[in-house]
């Protein structure tokens, strides 16, 4: 399907008229709300879709060959999304079950307000590093930063999990970030981490042809929200 000169709402309805459950697009340039709120396609693109990519997504799989622009999976519920590039800001926003795969670098506020609920757990591995304010408000599920191209610095900027009170982050690195809330618990990972961390790290790298060996050799870290939920004093008033 070639996407050069449809609008956004004309190439989504090519999407759904299309009886094939696989859909294949090329020349995509900038079209928003691809596949949002769709379930049970596998959908291909070659070029850079638009903002909400996959936004209320409820199952299927997105597979994108190129950069991707900003909030890529907002409020998914399920399924899975891979990016072989970059993404925008607020990728992951709200996100509530399924997974995102990021081969390159997110921009900010991503995995912001992440969510779990009942059997929903979701996942975003970034290959890359991650701009300001990752993880912020996040509330449940896992958040992955490798920092594959991060060279000796950490793989996220400033703010990171600002507001967390749920969930966990996991950064590659051997140096934290300076400006770590004291509100939150960053700890080496343990082995059952790693075990249940290493079957998507494998999934990982066998998309993205990235070698898990190297990626092992630099220690993980996690964070995680301080007990006692440390942010109760922000949102309820003290009459005492």
């Amino acid at each position: 399907m070639d996407a050069s000169n449809k609008s956004y709402k004309e190439l989504n309805a090519a999407i759904l008229k299309n009886p094939d459950p696989n859909t294949q697009i090329t020349g995509c340039c900038g079209q928003r709300y691809i596949a949002d709120g769709f379930s049970g396609k596998k959908i291909e693109i070659f070029g850079t879709p638009g903002n909400a990519l996959g936004a209320y997504m409820d199952s299927g799989e997105i597979f994108v060959h190129g950069d991707v622009q900003d909030a890529v999976g907002d409020t998914m519920n399920d399924g899975r999304i891979y990016v072989d590039g970059m993404a925008g800001d607020a990728v992951g926003y709200a996100m509530r079950g399924g997974e995102i795969f990021i081969h390159g670098n997110v921009g900010y506020r991503a995995g912001i307000h992440m969510k779990a609920y009942g059997q929903k757990r979701p996942l975003m591995i970034v290959g890359g590093c991650a701009g300001s304010f990752l993880g912020e408000y996040q509330a449940g599920g896992t958040i992955v930063v490798l920092g594959l191209n991060a060279g000796s610095e950490p793989p996220v900027s400033y703010f990171c999990g600002m507001g967390m009170h749920g969930g966990a982050i996991y950064l590659r690195t051997k140096i934290l970030p300076a400006d770590l809330s004291d509100r939150i618990v960053a700890s080496e990972v343990t082995r059952k981490d790693m075990w249940e961390l290493m079957p998507k790290l494998e999934h990982f790298c066998n998309i993205f042809g990235e070698n898990l060996n190297e990626i092992l050799k630099t220690p993980f870290y996690k964070l995680t929200p301080d007990s006692g939920n440390p942010y109760k004093q922000l949102y309820v008033a003290n009459y005492q």
